[in-house]
């Protein structure tokens, strides 16, 4: 983590054409939705740093393609937390801060528990369904943790949950979830980086969780989603006991700085 901050340093910190230069926009779904996607990952990842400037032309010249898509996904970040775009001044990616964080556990928590409970209830109507996808799940994050792949068992990971949602025939709702989550998100990924990892006990756990959706147990399945997510409180509790986490969230928040106009966004 130590050489990750170093990194963070403003001479050191990648632009937004470095991070793009791979990238290539394709006819199959809206250039909005794939510069936005990019650009969440982006600041998920931590690529793009709190305070970090991104500029539509860049982008723009980046991905050959106008501004106008890059604008309209500018604002759907702005949406969901992830950039605050100052007039007359520029786009930049908000800091990370442990309020959010903790408000997005809440969400998910709630909703999630939700989700599960209703995907055990219809777990009786495709049995061999269930079991398939989740079990395939499965075997895929443990073929992840095994190769040291963590990129590849976070995307797993994702999809795991997301099947909670779509099992209960409540798919949109993740996407509410995903909505709001963007610190939650960024935390999980310094966590990472911390190599504050449960790679085995995380298996488990979507193990059990996957074996009370599929005996059909609404309560089982609660009972095991919250043993893997924890509560609100839980998650408060782990942050405390985490005060180096903290120190390197407040470290990135100040690596890059921020123009007066942004700050005083950010203190409203």
């Amino acid at each position: 983590m130590e050489e990750f901050l170093v990194n963070c340093r403003a001479d050191r910190i990648s632009t937004v054409s470095e991070l793009l230069a791979s990238v290539e926009l394709t006819s199959k779904e809206s250039k909005v939705s794939q510069i936005f996607e990019r650009l969440r990952a982006l600041v998920v990842e931590i690529k793009l740093l709190p305070g970090q400037q991104i500029s539509e032309l860049e982008v723009a010249e980046a991905l050959k393609t106008s501004k106008t898509p890059v604008r309209e996904a500018l604002i759907r970040l702005e949406d969901a937390g992830l950039v605050n775009i100052v007039p007359k001044s520029g786009t930049y990616v908000t800091p990370i801060r442990i309020d959010r964080y903790l408000e997005a556990c809440f969400i998910r928590v709630n909703l999630e528990i939700g989700a599960v409970r209703k995907a055990a209830q219809k777990a009786h109507l495709a049995p061999d369904a269930f079991r398939a996808r989740l079990k395939g799940s499965i075997a895929e994050q443990e073929a992840a943790i095994e190769a040291e792949d963590y990129d590849s068992f976070y995307a797993l990971d994702e999809d795991f949950h997301r099947s909670f949602y779509e099992l209960a025939g409540v798919p949109g709702v993740w996407w509410t979830v995903k909505g709001v989550q963007a610190d939650l998100d960024r935390v999980r990924h310094l966590k990472m980086l911390r190599r504050i990892r449960r790679g085995p006990q995380l298996i488990e756990q979507h193990r059990e969780i996957a074996e009370a959706l599929c005996a059909g147990n609404p309560a089982g399945a609660e009972t095991a989603l919250l043993a893997h997510i924890g509560r609100l409180g839980s998650e408060i509790e782990t942050l405390s006991r985490q005060p180096g986490l903290l120190e390197n969230i407040e470290s990135l928040n100040a690596a890059v700085g921020r123009p007066q106009s942004l700050r005083a966004l950010e203190a409203r």
